[in-house]
């Protein structure tokens, strides 16, 4: 099997069990403490990662990084938040699916111009969120986190596209600004909504586990790239809602219908399309 590829799964098995457990322990203590452990972990990762494979950052990538953290700790919070208020087999792959939409859709207001095969992405798409949301305002307590999972599908996408703007040879330093901004921004929205942030010992764990997955899978993503096309490599990376899926199923056992199924695979169908494209 080619290095990339393999490096391009790992990513995804990294990004999936990270959002599976950011999820199961935000059931157990405060999203918002999740959240702010994972970014300071994260940050302490790819700083470590920094220093040892040095880059020359500009200001401007900097700035970017600034952006990203903001979309970076939007996307967490209401990704952990829905998980936490919803079934993880619904809230992941509307977050991905968002989060993969919203780049296309700020390049063509940029003037990009994308093929045949990105359209069929998103219009695929526009279904299978109805399946999934459909199903989910059925259920009691699951509207709300098919909302969260929608929000944290546009975070996500802001910090993909920030992440797109950093310069080639920046090394990792920014990606460790982008962790840690994201930290402190956890603390100052958890601040200012009066909701618990300082992490207790139980959440430490949790939050930490998270958060190195996190990083980990971004690390692996950015090897991967230089192995593989980036096409191939960000196909692989976007089915990590699947392994949130299968474990949620296989760990909590989590049951989904036929309805919630065949949305959850139109998502993650469009999701493949859309990084084809």
């Amino acid at each position: 099997m080619n290095l990339g590829i393999l490096l391009a799964l790992t990513s995804a098995l990294a990004y999936g069990a990270s959002d599976f457990i950011g999820g199961v322990g935000s059931r157990r203590h405060s999203s918002w403490q999740i959240v702010l452990v994972g970014q300071a972990a994260g940050a302490l990762v790819m700083l470590v990662a920094g220093l040892l494979l040095p880059g020359s950052p500009a200001a401007s990538d900097f700035a970017w990084a600034l952006l990203a953290g903001v979309g970076s700790a939007t996307g967490s919070i209401f990704l952990f938040r829905g998980l936490a208020r919803g079934r993880m087999g619904l809230v992941a792959p509307v977050s991905a699916v968002g989060a993969a939409i919203l780049p296309v859709l700020v390049g063509v207001a940029f003037g990009d111009r994308p093929s045949w095969l990105v359209w069929v992405g998103v219009l695929v798409a526009l279904p299978g969120i109805w399946l999934v949301s459909r199903e989910t305002t059925s259920e009691i307590g699951t509207g709300g986190a098919f909302v969260d999972g929608a929000i944290a599908g546009v975070g996500f996408g802001v910090l993909f596209i920030a992440l797109g703007q950093i310069s080639a040879d920046a090394g990792l330093l920014p990606l460790a600004a982008n962790q840690l901004i994201g930290a402190v921004l956890t603390i100052v929205a958890a601040t200012s909504l009066r909701q618990a942030w300082r992490p207790s010992r139980g959440v430490i764990g949790w939050g930490s586990a998270s958060g190195v997955l996190g990083a980990l899978g971004t690390l692996s993503f950015m090897v991967a790239t230089g192995a593989t096309s980036l096409g191939i490599a960000g196909v692989l990376a976007s089915l990590y809602p699947a392994v949130t899926v299968l474990l949620a199923a296989g760990v909590l056992g989590e049951r989904i219908n036929s309805g919630q199924r065949a949305g959850i695979g139109i998502c993650i169908l469009a999701v493949a399309t859309l990084a084809f494209g």
